[in-house]
């Protein structure tokens, strides 16, 4: 049986990838520092896998727990963009030089693969839709650095010890058990939460720029399939749901779906966020054998109901 270790696993996309990996009969084990998931995005299967509570940047600890292990599934970061212009030097020491050491401990510990969390950030504002993977990449925020920098890190790692490594480029994720109470939330909890509470979401600029969501249980099918498909060592892959919706259509569909009135209230755009993006998928279809199951109507449906199942359903207003 494969022993999979998944670095930030007790965080959103993490706990629900830790959870798809026992349901397939999987050996796991998760390394978390707990500073931004929890031990309650755990609970169901807690007695089913082997927890490491440790940090990506302490070194003795990742490559202790790296003993043994056959492939990495490593999402472990600080997110958000306003977060790392903020603060760029502890988002870089955490995204790109967490990475490093977890691709150095992988290596000593002779892991067969180690599959990384990338993001669709690291294309910038590119007028070119969709995005496709051979495109120059054009950061515009540190976080965005960040990630195209643990990017390198595996490209060379495989190219100068020989180490198989597979990048991934989320676009947007979203679903069950992304934190809504975080100044940094993202915005489909953002917007399920105010229109929970009675109040109109803030939209940052005018509503009409737009993204490629990407449900969650669809970014780690890509996750899986990246630790055993052949050809693709080295490589980097988009992982999105070929379609884009803006951001007012987005929250008439949160809206419609949990019955609320409520109506947006607009602030200026951000510094960093991109304008338009959209995931080409083909290369990932074709070398991962990935395929998107969740158009925008059906994960915002799962989601929301999510969330009212786990918050409740106060009166809408």
């Amino acid at each position: 049986m494969p022993r999979f270790m998944v670095t930030g696993g007790a965080g959103f996309i993490g706990s629900n990838l830790t959870e798809m990996l026992v349901e397939q009969g999987h050996s796991v084990a998760v390394f978390d520092n707990l500073a931004t998931g929890s031990d309650e995005n755990l609970s169901g299967i807690r007695s089913r896998i082997d927890f490491v509570r440790g940090d990506i940047r302490d070194k003795a600890a990742i490559e202790a727990a790296m003993q043994g292990m056959d492939y990495v599934i490593h999402l472990a970061a600080l997110g958000s963009v306003p977060r790392s212009i903020e603060d760029p030097a502890t988002t870089h020491e955490v995204n790109a030089t967490g990475t490093l050491n977890v691709l150095n401990a992988a290596r000593t510990a002779e892991v067969k693969r180690v599959v990384c969390a990338s993001s669709s950030s690291v294309y910038g504002d590119t007028a070119v839709l969709p995005k496709e993977e051979q495109m120059t990449p054009s950061p515009l925020s540190p976080y965005a650095v960040s990630k195209v920098t643990g990017e390198y890190y595996c490209k060379a790692f495989h190219r100068v010890y020989g180490l198989e490594t597979v990048a991934l480029r989320y676009f947007n994720v979203y679903g069950r058990r992304q934190d809504p109470a975080s100044q940094y939330a993202a915005v489909i909890p953002r917007f399920v939460d105010a229109m929970l509470r009675g109040k109109g979401p803030v939209i940052y600029g005018d509503g009409e720029q737009s993204r490629d969501f990407t449900f969650v249980d669809d970014c780690n099918q890509a996750n899986i399939k990246a630790c055993f498909a052949r050809g693709c060592e080295g490589m980097h892959f988009n992982v999105g749901c070929g379609g884009r919706v803006s951001i007012n259509d987005l929250f008439r569909k949160i809206r419609d779906s949990l019955g609320s009135k409520a109506e947006p209230v607009y602030e200026p755009a951000r510094k960093g966020d991109v304008r338009d993006s959209l995931a080409s998928i083909s290369r990932a279809r074709e070398l991962l054998g990935y395929e998107p199951e969740n158009g925008i109507d059906e994960g915002i449906r799962k989601t929301v109901k999510w969330y009212l199942e786990r918050y409740g359903n106060p009166e809408l207003k």
